[in-house]
């Protein structure tokens, strides 16, 4: 969560961080700050803050006309602890205003540390965690500020990516990382960091990534990178894969319909160079499986939050029924906590857009304690999930930056067939088997377009169901996946609650609640549970439920139906939420919802 952005270099800072916030607003937009090394003299030199509750915008507004400087760093927050207000606002300032933090995470200790400050006569002016920090920086006694720094940090337990300004220090950034991202960006005499490099690409595609643990100081023209405990780390700049233009919303009027406009073109990308004809399987050389581990294996759990998770339960049901291999997905979050037995035979699956998401990797950190042989399936190449992991899969497609996932979970879904097919192959998946998916994943790209095109047809719908208080989701099998993912994204975007049920489960209890006023969304592929699902919509009609049937034909027991084209049974439920999404994002446009950045919600989970 929250966003992060620094720079120190000759430049005027102030404009290049207000930049770089409206980069990095989809990761929190409650509140925004900024605090810069005032090039001024006298009584004007030093550090100066400005900061509001609100978007970017409000504090574009708040900056003073004198507040020159080429030194800064800027957040916007998504609220953990304390309200979103003016004072809980990051950069948090010292009394004596030499020492400004900017932070991301939670701070677990956080209390038992603000007991121990106020009665050493310390007084607290926010309700944040990241207060406590400031005055643990201002009051170490080190000579170097990044002494001072590690000091601070040795009494703090959770999850930190903090940059910090000193007074008495103007030529440097301090900044370190546990468990939420930092990113250094190298450019020609000035150097940037960010928490994600959404912010960096419009002025550098040089990037350092640092891991947990480890720290860095930055000067307008050099870095050095160690680790909490002081030793040095030899952490080399990449080239990052996506160009400033991917970020801009190319002519939409939001990111959320720009990202699912874009999904054939990044359906394509995440086929591109892996399909081999000749033995009717993928190439996944990130994989690092080799084929006998790859047979050894006899269970695959897969692992991810929200979206990803959902992905992940379609990519359990094709592994099962291309591959033969028991499979199954669960939330990250409660694996993590649930003391799972660790299998030596199971091949575990991480899934998280940005390889960030802290649960997912926390997950992964677990499970590599214990032994366990972990992939990952990851948007962000070099993020934190991709570096922990033994190998994996990268989705490619492409910045997403819009909260609620789109683009990102159609690619996931589709990784995981190419997973599935490699790993049939391997085992006993028949070439012609392998051939017939193929030439599904081929079609997908223009089937994708085909149902973009009728995009006007779910806008009127869309009209018609936006006044639903309440809307009930089913599929059976393929299709319970799709409904799962379709409900969550009605509510995160449209904010009208919905529930996700296995149609076979309604008469065990969500039938209750069928009216005319809560309409259900019905997933029904022409597969071999056709029957059992017409038979589902005779359940709600006989209880005058209205329906809307997602299908690859008319269905008349159904008040509207949206018809989407007709792949392999095992690849459907790729294309039966894309409509959905546009159901979803229609509906929450007639709401007069703020679609890129719904209420609540950040894009990167990096807390619990």
């Amino acid at each position: 969560m929250c966003g992060i952005v620094g720079y120190i270099g000759q430049r005027d800072v102030a404009p290049l961080l207000l930049e770089g916030l409206q980069r990095l607003e989809y990761r929190g937009y409650d509140s925004a700050g900024i605090a810069i090394h005032s090039s001024g003299t006298g009584r004007s030199a030093g550090l100066k803050t400005a900061k509001t509750k609100g978007r970017v915008r409000d504090l574009e507004e708040r900056i003073p006309k004198r507040f020159a400087g080429t030194t800064g760093i800027a957040h916007t927050r998504w609220a953990t602890h304390g309200a979103p207000n003016d004072v809980n606002a990051h950069p948090h300032v010292d009394p004596d205003e030499k020492v400004a933090v900017v932070h991301n995470g939670i701070i677990d200790n956080a209390s038992e540390l603000r007991a121990k400050l106020a009665a050493d006569g310390v007084t607290f002016v926010s309700e944040t965690d990241t207060e406590v920090l400031t005055h643990l920086i201002a009051r170490a006694q080190a000579e170097r500020l990044e002494a001072r720094v590690q000091e601070a940090l040795r009494h703090v337990e959770g999850t930190y990516g903090i940059a910090v300004l000193h007074s008495d220090f103007p030529d440097r950034i301090v900044v370190a990382r546990n468990g939420s991202p930092v990113v250094l960006g190298i450019g020609e005499r000035e150097m940037f960091v960010a928490s994600d490099v959404a912010a960096l690409v419009s002025h550098t595609r040089q990037v350092v990534t640092l891991d947990d643990g480890e720290m860095a100081t930055i000067k307008a023209d050099d870095y050095r990178t160690y680790t909490t405990e002081g030793s040095r780390t030899s952490a080399s700049p990449e080239t990052v894969e996506w160009a400033a233009e991917s970020y801009d919303m190319g002519g939409h009027d939001t990111y959320m319909h720009k990202e699912i406009a874009e999904q054939a073109d990044a359906v394509d990308r995440v086929l591109r160079g892996r399909i081999d004809d000749r033995f009717a399987t993928v190439h996944l050389g990130g994989l690092n499986l080799d084929t006998r581990e790859a047979r050894r294996m006899r269970r695959v759990k897969i692992l991810g939050c929200g979206s990803a998770y959902h992905a992940g339960m379609i990519g359990a049901q094709m592994i099962e029924e291309l591959a033969r291999i028991p499979a199954d997905a669960e939330p990250a979050s409660e694996f993590r906590y649930r003391n799972a037995v660790v299998d030596p035979d199971t091949l575990y699956i991480a899934v998280s857009q940005s390889g960030e998401t802290y649960d997912t990797l926390a997950a992964v950190q677990e499970l590599k304690r214990k032994g366990a042989r972990v992939l990952g399936v990851v948007n962000v190449v070099g993020s934190a999930i991709a570096r922990e992991t033994d190998g994996g899969v990268y989705v490619h497609a492409g910045p997403e930056v819009c909260v609620v996932s789109t683009k990102c979970f159609t690619n996931t879904a589709v990784a995981f067939g190419l997973l599935a097919l490699h790993l049939g192959r391997i085992r006993d998946l028949s070439v012609a088997d392998g051939k017939r998916i193929i030439a599904g994943l081929r079609r997908l790209p223009g089937q994708i377009e085909e149902i973009m095109s009728r995009e006007d047809d779910i806008k009127k719908l869309a009209a018609d169901y936006a006044e639903a208080k309440s809307m009930m989701f089913v599929g059976r099998v393929r299709g319970y996946p799709v409904a799962r993912e379709a409900s969550l994204k009605l509510k995160e975007v449209s904010y009208i609650h919905a529930e996700a049920y296995p149609a076979s489960e309604l008469k065990h209890g969500p039938l209750a609640l069928i009216e005319p006023a809560v309409p259900t969304v019905a997933i029904l592929p022409d597969d071999e549970l056709l029957d059992k699902n017409r038979a589902t919509l005779e359940e709600i009609k006989a209880r005058s439920g209205k329906i809307l049937a997602v299908a690859h034909q008319e269905h008349e027991k159904a008040d509207h139906t949206i018809v989407v084209p007709r792949n392999e049974v095992e690849l459907d439920p790729v294309l039966m939420g894309i409509p959905l999404q546009l159901l979803a994002y229609h509906t929450a446009l007639a709401l007069g919802r703020d679609i890129d950045k719904p209420r609540n919600l950040a894009k990167s989970v990096t807390v619990e």
